[in-house]
């Protein structure tokens, strides 16, 4: 029962407690890019998903095996294997979903949220809180992009699911008066960024009334590479501090 209740918490804590983006502030280049349109931002959000659990499973496989000094290289070696498996799924089977999230696909290799996860919970823990761990963080990152997604193609296009061949021969659901008006700013990297604070700001509120603390940054401490960060390493060095070997 607390095995069940341990995995519960391991999943859930992405959604909102420790979502990647609204919360931890990780994988913004992607979710800023390809939330132009809801059906690019789910595409995103589960071959991200796909990439996490199955990059959390192996690394927590080889958590014993993989020598200290080369984990990095060894994580991103295993998380590109996955990039390249899913990029070659989507197209095959989706090509239209290949061409719109183009070169952002195989940029998941060095998507922050994948490789922070390997390094601060596969390369530590059993394999099955790892897989647990991979899917919750890529539910969030998911959602995150849907709800961006939904908001700027709504109010920048005026449609709803363009790009979905079964609706519309692939121009989505016109929404009614925004199709014709559409707010363009909304599709353009400022709207983006306006979108992004608004649901940072509600992610913060929900957060607040659980009693939880606002995602704000201080310094290199919220990053998940700040142990084996040279930069911060000779911070350390300058201000006197012992750095842990």
């Amino acid at each position: 029962m607390a095995e069940k209740k341990s995995l519960g918490k391991e999943f859930t804590k992405g959604l909102i407690k420790e979502n990647p983006v609204l919360r931890l502030v990780l994988g913004t280049c992607p979710t800023l890019a390809v939330t132009t349109s809801v059906s690019s931002a789910v595409g995103m959000g589960l071959s991200a998903t796909a990439v996490l659990v199955c990059s959390n499973i192996v690394i927590s496989l080889l958590r014993k095996v993989i020598p200290p000094k080369v984990r990095i290289p060894a994580y991103i070696v295993v998380i590109a294997s996955f990039v390249t498996i899913v990029q070659m799924v989507v197209k095959a089977f989706l090509p239209d979903l290949n061409d719109k999230l183009g070169v952002y696909l195989p940029l998941i290799v060095v998507n922050c949220i994948i490789l922070g996860r390997a390094e601060a919970f596969a390369g530590k823990n059993k394999v099955l809180p790892s897989a647990v761990d991979g899917l919750g963080m890529g539910v969030g990152f998911t959602i995150a992009l849907c709800c961006m997604g939904l908001v700027r193609e709504t109010l920048g296009s005026g449609t709803f699911l363009s790009g979905v061949s079964s609706i519309n021969n692939g121009s989505g659901l016109a929404i009614p008066f925004l199709s014709q008006h559409p707010m363009l700013i909304f599709v353009l990297a400022p709207g983006g960024f306006f979108v992004f604070g608004l649901l940072m700001a509600c992610a913060n509120k929900l957060a607040e009334e659980k009693g939880l603390p606002k995602a704000v940054l201080h310094g290199c401490e919220n990053c998940p590479m700040a142990k084996s960060c040279t930069i911060k390493e000779k911070e350390n060095c300058a201000s006197g501090e012992e750095v842990a070997k």
